[in-house]
């Protein structure tokens, strides 16, 4: 009598995108686009200006719609899975307008908006949380000012602060290194190695490759399309980089 085959199925990716598409314009940004993260994993994206790391993310984040293919977050749809608070986003400077009147305590207390009632009366938790989050980062003392008033690292800092009190499962991050001092690249490295380390998936743009074999398991190299996707050492050599940016790249490339 045959043996039945008792394994269990892989997990579901926390991040699965499948033959994504996206044109702007009907000229393509992204073509063909596959990749899959599980938890509990740190990746790096890593391409030149205009390979297509941004509108990636954007189309994780729900802000542009694939022209081909699908997207998953936790199995759901982006839309299903940005409603459950599942995916938190820390993007560039320049998306950001740092001349809001906004503190910073209220910038990270935005993390907590998607699980609020409809009237945003942040509870004892809430309050817990963007403080816990804000020790995190070392902002604690700066929770009253407002966030165009910080410096460039303390910026990333709070935004990173959102990140950790929304709880989300998936971690994007788009260049949170660029116009931060060393002290604020370790402190956010750090972060991420403790989000991983607890269960999270983390996808970082970065140009800073002088630190992405400290601190990523897996690497995607992109130019409109994937170029190489895989573990750090086996994908992060030399070749591989010549390939994607057409010359040997810098630490600021």
């Amino acid at each position: 009598m045959a043996s039945m085959d008792v394994s269990e199925p892989p997990p579901t990716p926390r991040i699965d995108v499948r033959g994504l598409t996206i044109a702007y314009d009907g000229i393509p940004a992204v073509v063909n686009v596959d990749l899959q993260l599980q938890a509990g994993s740190i990746c790096g994206l890593v391409g030149m200006n205009g390979a297509g790391k941004s509108t990636l993310f954007k189309a994780l984040t729900g802000f542009v719609a694939p022209s081909r293919g699908q997207l998953r977050l936790d199995g759901l749809p982006v839309a299903e899975a940005q409603r459950r608070q599942l995916v938190a986003y820390v993007p560039q400077s320049d998306q950001v307008d740092w001349q809001f009147p906004i503190r910073v305590w209220d910038v990270v207390m935005m993390g907590r908006y998607g699980r609020m009632n409809l009237l945003r009366w942040p509870s004892r938790h809430d309050c817990q949380l963007v403080r816990q989050a804000l020790e995190r980062v070392d902002l604690v003392d700066l929770r009253d000012r407002q966030i165009g008033a910080l410096s460039g690292g303390q910026r990333k800092r709070a935004f990173l602060a959102r990140a950790l009190a929304q709880q989300a499962g998936v971690l994007l991050l788009d260049e949170p290194f660029t116009g931060v001092d060393i002290r604020t690249e370790r402190l956010i490295i750090e972060l991420l190695l403790e989000q991983r380390n607890q269960g999270a998936t983390v996808l970082i743009a970065t140009h800073d490759l002088d630190a992405i074999p400290s601190f990523c398991d897996r690497v995607v190299l992109i130019n409109r399309t994937v170029l190489a996707y895989g573990e750090t050492a086996a994908v992060f050599t030399q070749d591989n980089l010549l390939r994607t940016f057409g010359a040997a790249p810098t630490a600021s490339a």
